[in-house]
């Protein structure tokens, strides 16, 4: 069907009038002019737009799509059957493989930088006795209570970061997320519950966080997109451990323990408060991928969640552009 006027070529193709008409300045699309000076757009004016809506897509500029639409103009029957239309995918891969070394080298700065200033301070800390385990600590045995865990989705819970803003639980992205569960971080100076150091695997929250914090650049090279602690401490008392131990990472805070009751968590009660049992999950696209429970030594766990990082990369189709996990002001 011939005969077209530019807003159907444009519905039909999936683009705007506007962008057709930059096409034609380029002489990329020429239509047919008739008597009156109307122009007249065909089928084959449909298939070139559409064609440069599909390289597009692929980062290809507008400028540069010309072989191609060159190649459907010599009867080819895709527009990638000449030579010159490949030396254009190479070009623009090219250009891409640059632009990815770049953003790659400004990544590894960044996280050097972070973890500099993250381990300014850290002499300070040598006087924290919640930093040192006693040699007895009673390990914790497996209940089972985290087998349902992998494959389990994540629920639509919005916490408070220590860094101001709102964590989606359910949009953390497709790339893996490092979420470690604890039940509260001491501080020097003031007393841990009645008994803690007996409680299988209370004691030791402090020496994980710090584990973290100096497992935290490896951990983002192993795969790692971001990594957050979670307890239901306030979110003042969590912002407080993040500036005494220098954390690179946010802190999350879950004084109603939501995450336990969508997940089923484990929880321990001492006097009178119910607290989280330690548990690590590693969750991708929304979903639990991995549980790590029980947890022992505290101290040596972000070791073996690099260790378990390392042991299963990912492909690197499967580890796209993070989805946000966000929300500015607190709101959902």
């Amino acid at each position: 069907m011939d005969g077209l006027r530019i807003g159907e070529v444009a519905r039909r193709a999936g683009v705007t009038v506007k962008a057709v008409r930059y096409y034609e300045s380029l002489g990329l699309v020429v239509p047919e002019r008739l008597a009156n000076g109307y122009r007249s757009y065909g089928e084959r004016d449909v298939r070139l737009v559409r064609e440069i809506r599909a390289l597009r897509a692929l980062g290809i500029p507008v400028e540069r799509t010309r072989p191609f639409l060159e190649c459907l103009g010599a009867g080819r029957p895709h527009a990638d059957d000449c030579p010159a239309s490949l030396a254009g995918y190479r070009e623009a891969i090219d250009e891409l493989t640059g632009r990815i070394e770049e953003l790659s080298a400004r990544r590894s700065a960044l996280i050097s930088q972070l973890n500099t200033a993250a381990h300014r301070h850290s002499s300070a800390m040598e006087e924290d006795d919640h930093l040192s385990l006693p040699l007895n600590l009673p390990a914790p045995q497996d209940d089972g209570a985290a087998r349902h865990l992998p494959g389990t989705a994540m629920p639509s819970l919005a916490l408070a970061g220590t860094a101001g803003r709102t964590v989606r639980l359910d949009s953390l992205g497709p790339r893996r997320t490092v979420l470690y569960v604890y039940p509260l971080t001491g501080r020097p100076g003031t007393d841990l519950p009645e008994g803690w150091n007996t409680i299988p695997g209370a004691r030791g929250c402090t020496a994980e966080a710090c584990g973290f914090r100096d497992h935290f650049q490896e951990l983002l090279e192993a795969g790692a997109s971001r990594v957050y602690g979670l307890s239901g401490q306030d979110p003042a008392y969590q912002r407080e451990v993040v500036e005494r131990l220098r954390l690179p990472f946010d802190m999350l805070s879950d004084p109603g323990l939501g995450l336990a009751r969508a997940l089923r968590l484990p929880t321990f009660d001492v006097e009178g408060t119910t607290l989280y049992r330690r548990i690590t999950l590693i969750v991708r696209n929304g979903v639990v991928e991995h549980a790590f429970y029980p947890i022992f030594p505290p101290d040596q766990h972000a070791g073996q969640v690099l260790s378990w990082l390392r042991a299963h990369p990912l492909r690197a189709e499967a580890a796209g552009p993070d989805g946000p996990e966000m929300i500015s002001g607190g709101e959902r």
